[in-house]
């Protein structure tokens, strides 16, 4: 458990980092969205690299998938463009502020309703209250 921990506090480092890079990427480029295509194009070599290591396979139950299982794409370039777009006006720190909210918002909702396949986690109190921390500490460190 400890290394699902450590990689997924690397990945929530890599969202500001990422933010910061990809809005500076588009300040010289002069278009977010160009910005945003460099990002997604370097993404896929990487993971194409990544999936090649690996043995080069999964991609035969693709067909049968439903297809609301594709909207993840759309999400990330959502969010991908938005912050490449929203950073430089508003900051990263603020901008990533609200994308921490809104996952709080929405891993709660996934977890508690159990949406897309996800193992059930009811939002108790405890749960509500931890959340409700959880977001007054991020909304302290943007008051700081």
């Amino acid at each position: 458990m400890t290394q699902y921990a450590v990689i997924m506090l690397l990945a929530g480092i890599g969202i500001p980092t990422l933010a910061a890079l990809n809005a500076a990427l588009g300040q010289r480029l002069g278009s977010p969205a160009a910005a945003a295509v460099v990002l997604f194009c370097v993404a896929l070599l990487s993971t194409g690299a990544v999936w090649a290591l690996l043995g080069a396979k999964g991609f035969g139950g693709l067909a049968s998938a439903p297809r609301h299982l594709l909207l993840g794409g759309c999400l990330v370039a959502f969010y991908v463009l938005s912050v490449t777009y929203i950073a430089p006006h508003f900051g990263v720190g603020n901008a990533v502020f609200f994308v921490l909210i809104g996952q709080l918002i929405s891993a709660a909702a996934i977890d508690h309703f159990g949406l897309f396949g996800a193992r059930v986690s009811p939002l108790t109190l405890t749960r509500a209250t931890g959340i409700a921390v959880m977001a007054l500490g991020v909304w302290i460190t943007q008051r700081a």
